[in-house]
């Protein structure tokens, strides 16, 4: 497999060298045509009928997503987001003959460390507008300097911004490398990278391939469960496999629609704005460290602004894709030999045990669980999520960890050297 990749990878170099490397300034004004049209449909919505139980086994229920809809159509203001997504600096560029979205947010540090930052569904960069600034001016906010990142953070191909591909073969692995050539495009030699959900795939993947100039990578999201599970689980295992196993019953269904008939959700979300809200807004209940309502969590603008991002840029069944492109994936990522590290925030979909951690990573640098957060950890606890990020990296920067080996120490000293 890794042979074949490869061979991939020459491929697309030799590809990338060829198309260019321009990147262009990016902002983005929504016509008010398309606002007072998403105002429209929210008006004259025909809702389902009540749901025929008092929870939200059926889904979101009825009264609380008429109440949520009103507030899109009358309260919520997209032009608010709008100002803050073009205050940071955004660019596109064309990669493997499609073009990507990302920020790109430089330090005032210059000895910062840059930062490929990889988003999920039904996420969007908008996940990481409350810790852009916390990691590349750490000053500001009571940090140190020597904690600083220059921040790249790409939307996915089909989500946002970036293009929708048009033909098959847009994977995790297809998107690691150019999120390689970006990293290389804007100038950085070296690198480390991080990411939730699809954006932990992308991040592993990047390890795996040893593509240039990474250095290490850290994940919030498990991709860690054992192919054969032992005969004996431990309390922690346990706990492990009953979540996996409730979310397999309970909570799979959006994945297998997408994995199996993008096209067929894609048709449904991109006519109804209530639909398309309804789809999201049940991940952000299902998946936040919330106390039964998602507004617990995140605020009604903030999933407001992601969802408002997928209906304006129509990209239900394009996002949808990527988990077509990827069905034959499994529940474990495999083996990476670079740096690795960890934080396990207590709502993520299950919670592994640092043991099958170790046995997939070897080196394994940062483990730590913490008390509070869920699947969109960034956009749920923004302060965590810098803390877990200055604490990991800071053990590559200072070339020591608590679970590094010398070899680990000799491979950081001559880090320097080209790939």
């Amino acid at each position: 497999m890794l042979g074949s990749l490869d061979v991939l990878r020459g491929a697309s170099a030799l590809a990338f060298e060829k198309e260019g490397s321009a990147v262009t300034p990016f902002t983005f004004h929504a016509p008010q045509a398309a606002l007072d049209d998403l105002k429209f449909r929210l008006q004259h919505a025909r809702f389902a009928d009540r749901e025929t139980v008092n929870d939200w086994s059926q889904g979101a229920p009825l009264a609380k997503l008429q109440a949520l809809v009103a507030y899109w159509r009358t309260g919520y203001d997209w032009r608010r987001c709008e100002a803050k997504l073009n205050s940071f600096p955004q660019y596109r560029t064309e990669i493997d003959g499609i073009g990507i979205h990302f920020l790109h947010v430089r330090s005032p540090h210059v000895a910062a460390l840059p930062i490929v930052i990889t988003h999920g569904w039904p996420g969007s960069v908008i996940e990481f507008f409350k810790v852009i600034d916390l990691l590349t001016n750490p000053t500001a906010h009571g940090g140190r300097a020597e904690d600083a990142f220059h921040v790249v953070a790409p939307s996915l191909p089909g989500f946002a911004f970036s293009d929708k591909p048009v033909s098959r073969g847009w994977n995790v692995d297809r998107i690691a490398r150019a999120w390689a050539e970006l990293m290389r495009r804007l100038g950085y030699s070296h690198y480390v990278a991080q990411g939730g959900d699809w954006g932990a795939w992308v991040t592993t993947r990047m390890a795996q391939h040893h593509l240039p100039g990474l250095q290490g990578i850290h994940l919030n999201f498990p991709l860690l469960y054992p192919t054969t599970l032992p005969a004996s689980l431990t309390p922690v295992e346990q706990r492990a496999v009953e979540s996996m196993n409730r979310f397999q019953s309970e909570e799979f269904s959006f994945f297998s629609v997408q994995a199996t008939k993008p096209q067929m959700i894609g048709y449904a979300l991109a006519d109804s704005p209530v639909g398309q809200f309804a789809w999201i807004y049940e991940q952000f209940r299902e998946h936040t460290d919330n106390q039964g309502d998602p507004e617990s969590a995140l605020t009604r603008d903030e999933m407001l602004d992601d969802i408002t991002l997928y209906w304006l840029t129509d990209t239900a069944a394009s996002s949808a894709r990527l988990y077509f492109e990827n069905a034959d994936l499994g529940a474990n990522a495999g083996l990476v030999d670079i740096p690795v590290g960890y934080s396990v925030f207590p709502r993520e979909l299950y919670c592994p045990p640092r043991s099958w951690a170790e046995a997939c990573y070897s080196k394994l640098i940062y483990w730590h669980e913490l008390d509070r957060g869920g699947h969109f950890a960034a956009f749920e606890q923004p302060q965590l999520f810098t803390a877990e990020l200055r604490a990991c990296f800071r053990l590559l920067r200072n070339g020591s960890s608590r679970t590094t080996t010398d070899s680990l120490h000799a491979w950081l000293t001559n880090k320097d050297e080209k790939p």
